[in-house]
């Protein structure tokens, strides 16, 4: 299995694809897989796992949409006990913080016998600039049901990072690392920063739960998502997650990036310049 490849589950996603070109820049050989690969992987599709994770070493894991939605705890159990029998090295995890079915699925894994690393994650910095956020961010508005909790914002470079050493050193089996930003911020503070870097103005407003979810329903999202982001904000935003962990430091001896180092990072990138 030393040269077998990497599968990444999620391959397209935030994370994912951080993480396979992180490896690749090693010269290291990757499966990236989703519901449009060759394999392709569908979580909804068991048949389809065997192909995708067939002579592969180990593996990085996200679930889709959401590992704390209605059958998550079931599949991440039949992934990981497919991944023992298949003689999988590890299992890395990508998991939330707070989420009560996120954590029963960890649990799910661990129990599988697999060797598993978990990463549990706070709020993507990156969901201002891909997807989700990023039309509110040109727009000059953006509007959510979250008021003054704070949530210590982690770049998900950091997560990547975290991700490929306990994919590829010695030392992070069957732990779990909880990650955050090394600061709490509420939203409007997070705008704010994005606001003051670009030099214009971004409103952020607060609104209620069920007026978000009307404005995802009209947008187009499907009524699952409008439902688990319906839940994330009502929920998960309560303050349960406004204390700051060192799960990067813990994993890579170094401190996370701060939310404006993140802010700064983008917009040199260009992805906020106005069309």
């Amino acid at each position: 299995m030393q040269n077998a490849p990497i599968l990444i589950v999620g391959g397209n996603g935030k994370t994912g694809r951080r993480v396979d070109a992180i490896l690749q820049a090693r010269g290291l050989t990757t499966r990236p897989v989703s519901r449009s690969t060759d394999p392709s992987f569908d979580w909804t599709k068991p048949d389809s796992w065997a192909d995708a994770i067939k002579h592969v070493s180990s593996a990085y894991v996200t679930f889709q949409p959401d590992l704390a939605v209605s059958g998550a705890v079931e599949a991440i159990a039949n992934f990981g006990e497919l991944a023992r029998e298949t003689g999988l090295e590890r299992v890395v995890l990508l998991s939330g913080r707070g989420e009560e079915g996120a954590q029963r699925a960890e649990e799910a894994l661990k129990a599988s016998g697999v060797t598993w690393t978990i990463v549990r994650a706070s709020w993507f910095s990156q969901n201002f600039s891909e997807n989700f956020l990023l039309d509110g961010v040109l727009a000059g508005e953006i509007a959510l049901p979250a008021g003054d909790v704070r949530e210590p914002f982690i770049d998900v470079d950091d997560i990547a990072d975290v991700v490929v050493a306990a994919l590829t050193e010695d030392g992070h089996a069957n732990r779990l690392y909880e990650v955050t930003g090394p600061r709490a911020l509420t939203f409007a503070e997070a705008v704010e920063d994005i606001a003051q870097t670009l030099g214009r103005p971004i409103r952020y407003i607060r609104i209620t739960p069920e007026d978000f979810v009307r404005g995802m329903q009209q947008s187009g999202v499907p009524a699952d998502l409008a439902d688990l982001l319906h839940e994330l904000f009502t929920t998960i935003l309560d303050g349960r997650n406004s204390g700051v962990t060192h799960g990067v430091e813990q994993a890579l001896g170094r401190p996370p990036g701060d939310f404006s180092d993140y802010v700064r990072k983008t917009a040199a990138s260009g992805i906020w310049n106005m069309p």
